[in-house]
């Protein structure tokens, strides 16, 4: 089996208050090889945010490890790029939509007609080159979600991280995002783990969903979606495989809810 790329080992992560210590991960553990798609879902609350900021160095879990190419994680490292859901806070509106896309690019030992290919190449990917020299604030919500992605996949990273990124636009918009998503992951290989509450998004998007228990958290279940690759916004969610992914995902996270899952014994 080839290494994981992605590895995150008895990660747990206590909050101390005023008031006392307050466990929001439990326990998690799970893998992500490269090239994958991975969703995560889970009740409200459940500490999907938390679990990201560990993953992605910005928070020190309380004990457990993060690994991404078999080096620990203890602070955000240079081959790994976010996308939130508050697009609009991580866009500069002075800078055009090209120096947006741009800046991550200027902390890497890169000449300028590089970072220029790589920014227009990204830019293109996400149907958004015609609108260079536009400003954010001259966009659509969904248009600066879009640069907001560029400036992801300008910066090639191995694993981009995805927290909840489609929640603030519309449904219409939603779709068109997420087929964007799934070509990048196709057409480029990339390693992508997206954290959603929409269970249908998770269901359509991923290879696999990992759905987490209420908090404390841990992986209740580590689910393997077996729908095509090639998917479209109709014809796949008319499946009745995908109609029975999308149940058992409701199913379980509902059992989480009510704290019905019992936890695997290690």
């Amino acid at each position: 089996m080839p290494e994981a790329l992605l590895k995150v080992s008895s990660l747990r992560k206590v909050y101390e208050s005023a008031t006392g210590s307050v466990e929001a991960i439990g326990d998690i553990g799970f893998e992500m090889g490269s090239g994958e798609l991975i969703c995560i879902v889970g009740p409200s609350g459940c500490g999907k945010t938390t679990l990201l900021k560990c993953i992605s160095g910005l928070l020190a879990p309380t004990s457990g490890n993060v690994e991404l190419d078999g080096k620990k994680v203890v602070s955000p490292p240079p081959n790994m790029a976010l996308v939130f859901q508050e697009y609009g806070r991580s866009l500069y509106p002075w800078l055009t939509v090209r120096g947006n896309v741009e800046l991550p690019l200027r902390h890497k030992k890169l000449q300028r007609t590089e970072r220029e290919e790589l920014v227009m190449d990204a830019l293109t990917a996400v149907g958004l080159d015609h609108a260079a020299d536009t400003y954010p604030w001259q966009l659509s919500g969904g248009m600066q979600q879009r640069v907001a992605i560029a400036r992801a996949v300008a910066y090639q990273p191995e694993v981009l991280i995805m927290d909840e990124p489609f929640a603030a636009v519309d449904a219409q918009t939603r779709a068109d995002l997420e087929d964007l998503v799934r070509r990048l992951h196709r057409e480029r290989g990339m390693s992508i783990l997206f954290v959603t509450h929409d269970i249908d998004e998770s269901v359509y998007l991923g290879e696999r969903v990992i759905v987490l228990s209420k908090s404390p958290t841990w992986v209740q279940e580590d689910l393997h979606i077996d729908l095509d690759d090639e998917r479209d916004q109709i014809t796949t969610r008319a499946l009745p495989r995908f109609t029975e992914l999308r149940t058992h995902v409701y199913e379980q996270i509902q059992r989480a809810k009510r704290g019905e899952a019992v936890r695997p014994v290690a």
